[in-house]
């Protein structure tokens, strides 16, 4: 038998307060299912996380996002999204859509698993790798994908096979993965990331590039509507491969890495992409005295040289390079003002392309790489066959440096003796090939443009955000990603029969990605202050927040019905969570909406809103109800 159960004596009781405390239990109150989008009906877990950094004039980005209620850390490097973090990101979602539906991409979206068969033949699955790899019950080898071209060009290979299918532009915006080493910076460097990819397939080169100039002409649109200072840097390509690549990078103290840009040209690149040659010949290649001609990409003079060692991946190579560890730089270009001396740091990426090609795999990274190759020499050397020269030391002189030989001793361990090893002795003091120096130094800011030789560098940290990259024929030859092409569509300069003959090309791949996680940290690093989030209408998770005082709910709720019948948002929100109002104020601050509405002591007086705008110089600005929906949307519209 069924017990009939009686009533609860509070049932239907209605609290004035949200929450009321009745013994040790908490009674909360119905939602509200007015068609109003209300604070109380929405998780905003604000609150009750104090500051970590306390005193500073800013808070950590990450710290912030989570006091702020947008996300919460699972495990090292994963988050959870809560929901303000999730508006902000299908906003940024939605704005990625429409430009992506611009230049005619289709959505879809691939496994986040996938086979390790097809990584294995780009060579891109290499032992160390950063991928979460798994096997199923069958013994079947997967990994979580952090990137999806071997997949899409396995699947387009199967799909087209005619280039009237083409141009192909597909894209997804999906969870991708990577076993960081050492996860940081919450999303910036995580290793559960939200990442728009897009790929596109044509059938010969010139189309593709009018294919890659579109899309970096959608990222530009994208980046303009957030409002965020960004560069457009030339990169490189990695090992995605390919010899077109361009990043879009956000200017932030957080950033690792390390853009130069000219003050009159241009001239912007990633300092990765450093080769080290400084386009300036050599002019002092035998000279045996300190050079005072400013050879040299930065053009100016060496006034101290220091030593600096490397050791290539066989460890049978140790390579010394030697630099300006300070030089002179005139302060202000074009001027007699004084000369003052910088000290220069080595560009271990310039360094690793002139080894390179030397034959040479630098490792960069490692310490006491002086001792460690002397070790390995002492250690093998006994097996070789006498005379076996296998051993080298390669010395590299940047422009900058007198280039005549060291004593062959210098930086090595006292007692060592590379006659006893057969340790054959290189140099290099011109790039491979040509007469121009080499140029083995960072830039410091204030160095000539070697581009224009007119304007200034400067150096600025920043944060990648997207990447375009040509890749070519890279993926689809592996996979067989081929069409048919008459000869009459096929590059002029590789065709010259004008008959109408077919022809088995390798489509022209790229690969555009965005990483959308780590923009919204990003974005709001960029324009967060000291109190709180300050997110640009775009993305912001509302864009108008209305507050009452007490005792003026209903009035709030006039206005809210106001602006959202007046206006073209409808992402308006009230705040009636039970708070006085300068709790709400400074949540309002924190969370980062664009325009706050607030109901109170001028509603009571002369029937007006008090609007507030902090991203506008703290605009604060009575207002009538009247004027308010069009005064709200000229505000909206500057932001």
């Amino acid at each position: 038998m069924f017990t009939k159960l009686r009533p609860s004596p509070i049932a239907g009781l209605r609290l004035s307060n949200p929450r009321q405390q009745h013994g040790s239990l908490t009674f909360v109150c119905q939602l509200h299912n007015d068609g109003r989008t209300r604070s109380s009906n929405f998780w905003l877990p604000t609150g009750g996380i104090e500051k970590k950094a306390a005193g500073m004039d800013k808070e950590d980005t990450n710290d912030l996002l989570i006091r702020a209620g947008f996300l919460r850390q699972a495990y090292s490097g994963i988050f959870h999204m809560l929901p303000l973090g999730l508006r902000v990101q299908d906003k940024l979602e939605k704005l990625i859509d429409t430009q992506m539906q611009a230049i005619g991409a289709s959505k879809l979206s691939l496994s986040s698993l996938s086979s390790q068969d097809l990584w294995e033949k780009t060579g891109r699955l290499k032992s160390g790798s950063e991928f979460f790899r798994l096997n199923d019950r069958k013994e079947s080898r997967f990994l979580l994908a952090p990137t999806h071209e071997e997949e899409i060009t396995s699947l387009v290979a199967n799909l087209v096979t005619s280039y009237k299918d083409l141009p192909l532009r597909v894209y997804q915006i999906s969870r991708k993965y990577r076993d960081e080493a050492r996860p940081r910076q919450g999303l910036l460097r995580g290793r559960e990331f939200v990442m728009k990819d897009l790929y596109t397939f044509d059938y010969n080169t010139e189309e593709a590039m009018q294919t890659y100039e579109a899309v970096r002409e959608a990222y530009k649109r994208i980046f303009d509507t957030l409002k965020v200072p960004y560069l457009v840097a030339t990169a490189d390509s990695g090992n995605m491969g390919g010899n077109l690549s361009h990043e879009f990078h956000l200017i932030s103290a957080k950033g690792e890495d390390t853009l130069i840009s000219c003050s009159a040209c241009d001239y912007v690149y990633n300092e990765e992409v450093s080769d080290g040659r400084s386009h300036h010949p050599v002019s002092h290649a035998n000279s045996t005295e300190p050079s005072d001609t400013g050879v040299g990409a930065k053009n100016p003079t060496a006034i101290s040289t220091g030593l600096w060692t490397a050791i290539s991946e066989d460890k049978k190579t140790l390579v010394r390079v030697w630099y300006p560890k300070y030089s002179i730089q005139q302060s202000k270009l074009g001027s007699d003002s004084t000369e003052e001396p910088v000290e220069r740091g080595i560009n271990s990426h310039a360094i690793k392309a002139v080894a390179k090609t030397a034959g040479v795999d630098l490792l960069t990274s490692l310490e006491n790489s002086t001792n460690l190759w002397v070790h390995f020499v002492e250690k093998t050397s006994a097996s070789n066959p006498p005379g076996d020269k296998r051993y080298t030391i390669l010395d590299l002189y940047d422009s900058q440096v007198v280039s005549y030989n060291h004593p062959p001793l210098s930086g090595l361990p006292e007692g060592f003796q590379p006659s006893k090893h057969s340790i054959n002795f290189s140099m290099l003091n011109s790039f491979p090939g040509t007469s121009d120096g080499l140029d083995l130094t960072r830039v410091v800011s204030g160095d000539k443009c070697p581009k224009c030789n007119k304007g200034a560098l400067h150096t600025h940290k920043a944060i990648e955000l997207g990447h375009t990259f040509h890749l070519g024929t890279r993926y689809t030859q592996v996979f067989g990603a081929t069409v048919q092409v008459d000869s009459s569509r096929i590059e002029k300069h590789t065709e010259t029969n004008t008959q109408k003959e077919s022809h088995i090309n390798p489509m022209q791949m790229g690969c555009h990605g965005i990483g959308v996680s780590r923009m919204i940290s990003a974005v709001a690093d960029s324009r967060s202050d000291a109190n709180g989030l300050n997110w640009p209408r775009a993305i912001a998770p509302y864009e108008i927040l209305v507050i009452p005082t007490t005792g003026l709910d209903a009035d709030a709720e006039t206005i809210y019905d106001t602006l959202k019948l007046h206006m073209d948002t409808r992402d308006v929100i009230l705040d009636d969570r039970a708070k006085q109002v300068g709790w709400k104020l400074k949540d309002a601050d924190l969370i980062g909406f664009p325009v706050v509405v607030i109901v109170g002591k001028s509603w009571k007086a002369n029937q007006e809103v008090e609007v507030h705008c902090r991203q506008l110089d703290g605009l604060r600005q009575n207002v009538g109800i009247a004027e308010l929906p069009e005064y709200v949307g000229s505000l909206l519209r500057k932001l």
